[in-house]
């Protein structure tokens, strides 16, 4: 416990009132002294409105502790790398709140159904399987967005102007291409021989 434990234990104020409780006859309280030397001297001094009951002992207000009564106590403890401020006030770390640093709280929240939770001393967004990002902010395609293609939903890609498909995979020519020929980019057609021309329309003659 130690001496400054014992101390408080033992000590009120000036006195401590022993009662005995169960029995009606029993002697409401009686006022017992306790070992004060008023010369005594304690260097450095007690803290915190502490008092010097003996030469190098003090005896501490409520809320506080240490040999010089210099840490203030917080019940229940803070937690989270929280610290104790005054009695019953934490300062808290980034990423948690309430008045013992037990509440988890991510900047700017998390978004699609994420969870704050504290992760090795720090929160963070706990994100669903469709969703990343530190806010899960970020759609997830599995499929991949091809061409310049954006994931905007999970599993949807907003495709470029001249691309379709579910990972803009798919080009798209204004203009069908003729005679076989296959739509490769943009309005443009690669053609089987013996065609040819921006939309394989023109046969090759043969010599």
């Amino acid at each position: 416990m130690g001496v400054v434990g014992l101390a408080s234990a033992v000590l009120l104020a000036a006195s401590v009132a022993l009662c005995s409780a169960g029995r009606a006859d029993a002697p409401r309280g009686v006022a017992v002294g306790f070992v004060f030397d008023p010369k005594a001297k304690c260097d450095p001094q007690c803290d915190h409105g502490g008092i010097c009951i003996r030469n190098g002992t003090c005896f501490c207000s409520k809320g506080y502790e240490g040999e010089t009564c210099q840490y203030a106590n917080c019940y229940p403890k803070c937690k989270n790398g929280g610290a104790c401020l005054r009695p019953g006030k934490c300062r808290c770390p980034p990423g948690f709140g309430g008045r013992y640093c037990h509440k988890v709280t991510c900047d700017g929240g998390c978004w699609n159904g994420g969870e704050c939770i504290a992760v090795n001393g720090a929160a963070k967004c706990i994100c669903p399987s469709s969703w990343a990002g530190s806010k899960c902010q970020e759609a997830i395609c599995p499929q991949g967005c091809r061409n310049g293609g954006i994931c905007v939903a999970p599993g949807i890609c907003s495709c470029p102007e001249g691309w379709l498909g579910g990972a803009c995979h798919t080009a798209v020519c204004a203009q069908s291409c003729l005679n076989g020929g296959k739509c490769i980019s943009p309005d443009k057609c690669r053609c089987r021989p013996p065609f040819s021309g921006p939309r394989c329309e023109e046969r090759k003659k043969s010599h």
